[in-house]
């Protein structure tokens, strides 16, 4: 086993001290981090989706910033902007807090739509325009959205170019009635979730451990079954009754991408067709848009997603 596979287990058990019971959403948050993708946690406030995040961030030897998405807040607040300096009488750039490693973007939907856009750059392009002039970003750059999906007050639901730049969509659940109990007994303890040195959180993994691991999971194998695979898994879901919009190549990319990286986690230099199945329904459910008399019905992206896994053949 590589010391860089060793790194990122070492990563997802230190963030295991802070969140617990939500170790899927963990490793999801790894293999974006593998992937050089961006990640959107969605769950119901007091799931720990911010905390994730900060215990990622303690566990890694990169950058961090953290912005909190409000309905006043201006593109210039996260990208930066020009300032004029009375002294030389010129306009210099002051960078924003998106000129980091990894950006926490709190409650990214309660942010208005032109705010939301100036991500759209960085995101895909890893670099900010400001008075015409294209600045890089640094390297690596993920952001991590965080968003509550049942508040509606007071948010601006992401546009689908938006939601197609992050890689995977992670549903952060409820934790099950141990974890629950586990967590009650760590804050009697004296966990303090916002202070995470006493926690005992240190950096496991650094920059170089990742860069490792993610020229690692571009040489991992991939035959062409499973290529073919991941192909009709995307155009089933364009076949789809229930579903008014289906993925697109990009979809297919992107589940190619996380194959590969949970191949190489698992310790194998090839992608088997269980790959692509444990991540579809992260990859795909922000790429795909329900039917409105789906949604009436009370049909879910994900039961048709799980519906179009089923009916899609794997290879053997």
């Amino acid at each position: 086993m590589s010391s860089s596979v060793e790194a990122l287990g070492r990563l997802r058990a230190e963030v295991g001290k802070a969140v617990v019971g939500q170790d899927a959403v963990v490793g999801g948050v790894v293999i974006a981090l593998l992937c050089g993708g961006h990640v959107l946690l969605e769950g119901v406030p007091g799931v720990a989706k911010t905390l994730l995040v900060r215990a990622l961030a303690a566990g890694l030897d990169l950058q961090t910033k953290r912005v909190q998405f409000t309905p006043d807040l201006m593109p210039g607040d996260v990208t930066g902007s020009l300032v004029y300096d009375a002294r030389t009488a010129a306009f210099n750039f002051r960078p924003g807090p998106i000129f980091t490693n990894l950006l926490l973007a709190d409650e990214i939907n309660r942010t208005p739509p032109k705010t939301q856009a100036a991500l759209l750059e960085a995101m895909e392009e890893r670099t900010v325009s400001i008075d015409g002039e294209s600045r890089r970003l640094p390297e690596p750059f993920i952001v991590a959205a965080t968003q509550n999906p049942i508040e509606y007050e007071g948010t601006y639901p992401l546009p689908e170019a938006q939601l197609d730049r992050f890689l995977l969509k992670l549903s952060v659940p409820l934790p099950e009635r141990h974890d629950e109990l586990n967590v009650l007994r760590a804050h009697h303890h004296g966990f303090d979730p916002r202070d995470l040195k006493a926690a005992g959180l240190t950096a496991v993994a650094t920059a170089e451990d990742l860069a490792a691991g993610r020229a690692a999971v571009r040489r991992v194998a991939v035959t062409d079954a499973v290529l073919e695979y991941i192909v009709d898994l995307v155009r089933a879901t364009r076949q789809a009754p229930s579903l008014e919009l289906g993925a697109s190549p990009r979809g297919a990319t992107a589940l190619l991408a996380v194959a590969k990286a949970r191949a190489w986690l698992s310790g194998r230099d090839y992608a088997m067709p269980d790959d692509v199945k444990a991540f579809a329904l992260p990859t795909l459910r922000h790429r795909v848009r329900l039917r409105a008399e789906a949604e009436l019905d009370g049909i879910t992206v994900d039961a048709v997603l799980r519906s179009v896994l089923s009916a899609v053949p794997a290879p053997r």
